[in-house]
């Protein structure tokens, strides 16, 4: 069980990672007038990975103007910390995916 528990939290942080990077390109791109990330794919990215989304456009003030990044972004974080609180509160739901891999 421990052994997927941190299989989770370094994918979960990888994905994090990688969604990080995608906001921070997409910055570079708009500075230097280059072709962009469609919004729909970065807010894709965010379903994903919530909380590099959320740390990409805090440090490269990213998207903070857009009410679907300022609102949605932070809106999808809550909904995903209920479902994990809901996840490690339900331990046999949790035992049951962690046990099947």
């Amino acid at each position: 069980m421990i052994h997927g528990i941190w299989s989770f939290i370094i994918a979960y942080a990888l994905v994090n990672l990688a969604v990080f990077g995608i906001y921070g390109l997409d910055k570079k791109k708009a500075i230097m007038g280059e072709w962009r990330t469609p919004e729909k794919n970065l807010i894709a990215a965010a379903v994903m990975g919530a909380p590099g989304a959320l740390i990409g456009m805090i440090v490269f003030r990213h998207k903070i103007r857009k009410p679907k990044f300022y609102i949605g972004v932070p809106m999808i974080l809550v909904i995903e910390a209920v479902i994990l609180f809901l996840l490690v509160t339900k331990t046999d739901i949790v035992s049951s995916i962690l046990n099947a891999s």
